[in-house]
């Protein structure tokens, strides 16, 4: 069981604050749940300041502020005693950062290499994993990105986010992917097959605490598959998901366990990037007529990827979306332990307390015939072409007093070793 939280949610979404840190153990595992931005941030200086003989970054978005550059400079300092540095870094999440930011890292012996740096068939594939691992030993992961937003707390547009620490035997295999990914980003980058076979030969472990790759592997991913057969005999399902369009077939499996069982989402009701708010509500009326409970956190932005299926938790960098569930290389924790999945449950209904309720009722008030198209369109582009497009669109999503009143009121071929 996780240990006592040591603070409440509060009630109301105006002065809502997590716990900042939830700890168990399970199965030889030590997992830590870091729901606070400026706690997380804190942690992971630690832990490079405490490396001592390698580190490897794999990250979608990295900005050159405050964060990213204590992150930086802390990653400098352990080059500069001998650790061996490696970052991989999502050239189209990270294309606002300018090369010569990372000059002192190269400087003191640190790698660095790009995923999707040149236009090919895989350049609308996104890294969208969060990773740091520590000395081969204790891996950080988790939704959050190395900006300001993601790892401070108290402003209306940070973002709610959860952060991993585990330690423990399953580690190894993040090693080894971690490596894996590093020499395709470096020598292979946009060669799909090679990627696709990476991901394909990702073991499915039935272990209590497993970690899951997602990727282009031209079906579900294999956290995606994971995921699909835990819902096939699922009773109950609690779901706080920042990006939420899924495919038809997700969405009927999702309204199944609403009908026969138990079904709870917290969606985002305050974002960067409205379409995504707006492709989340398309979905709406088909779980809240199956008797779902839809609700949207507006407090701040909302970036949570949290899944609990009956005992089993899902927990990690995916989006429940076409193109994590599809498309971008993810990672997600899948832990099978009752007492950490009541301890998830209870973390979700918190967030709960915080949000808005969506009422069928109203949901069908404000879902008029042009609302329906708006949000559909925001579905095509969000799921199907990508994040940055529909945030520079918003298809009028943004100025949309239904939308804005909750923000008011993841062995491949043998030449790749290392």
């Amino acid at each position: 069981m996780i240990k006592p939280m040591s603070a409440s949610f509060a009630a109301s979404a105006s002065s809502f604050r997590p716990a900042p840190i939830l700890a168990t153990d399970i199965a030889g595992h030590q997992i830590e749940v870091i729901t606070r931005g400026s706690e997380r941030l804190s942690r992971l200086l630690t832990l490079i300041n405490q490396a001592e003989q390698s580190l490897y970054l794999i990250m979608y978005i990295y900005a050159d502020d405050v964060a990213g550059r204590q992150i930086g400079a802390a990653m400098v300092a352990a080059a500069q005693r001998g650790v061996r540095v490696r970052a991989v870094i999502d050239r189209f999440g990270s294309s606002n950062l300018n090369d010569a930011f990372y000059a002192p890292l190269r400087d003191a012996g640190g790698e660095i290499c790009f995923f999707s740096r040149r236009w090919s068939s895989s350049y609308l594939i996104r890294n969208h994993q969060k990773l740091i691992l520590i000395d081969g030993k204790i891996c950080v992961s988790g939704g959050f990105n190395i900006a300001d937003s993601y790892l401070q707390d108290g402003h209306s547009n940070d973002w709610l986010d959860l952060g991993l620490i585990v330690r423990g035997p399953s580690i190894i295999r993040i090693r080894r992917w971690c490596r894996l990914l590093f020499i395709y980003s470096r020598d292979h980058d946009g060669k799909i097959l090679i990627l696709r076979k990476m991901i394909k030969q990702w073991p499915i472990s039935r272990a209590p605490v497993a970690w899951l790759v997602g990727g282009p592997t031209q079906r579900l991913s294999p956290w995606a598959r994971t995921l699909k057969r835990d819902m096939g005999r699922a009773r109950r399902i609690d779901m706080a998901m920042a990006y939420f369009s899924p495919g038809h077939g997700m969405l009927r499996r999702l309204g199944r366990i609403a009908k026969f069982g138990k079904a709870r989402f917290i969606m985002s009701g305050k974002s960067d990037n409205g379409a995504t708010i707006g492709a989340s509500r398309l979905a709406y009326s088909h779980l809240l007529k199956r008797g779902a409970r839809i609700s949207e956190f507006g407090a701040c932005r909302f970036h949570m990827k949290l899944i609990v299926i009956d005992d089993i938790t899902y927990i990690g960098t995916a989006n429940f979306d076409v193109r994590s569930l599809f498309l971008n290389v993810e990672m997600m924790l899948r832990v099978a332990d009752a007492g950490f999945a009541a301890d998830m449950r209870r973390l979700i209904r918190e967030v709960d307390q915080a949000s808005a309720p969506i009422t069928l009722a109203e949901h069908v008030k404000r879902a008029n015939i042009f609302t329906r198209m708006r949000w559909a369109l925001a579905w095509l582009v969000v799921g199907v072409v990508d994040y940055t497009v529909s945030r520079r669109l918003n298809f009028g999503l943004r100025d949309d007093p239904a939308l804005t009143e909750v923000q008011e009121s993841y062995r491949t071929e043998r030449h790749i070793a290392d």
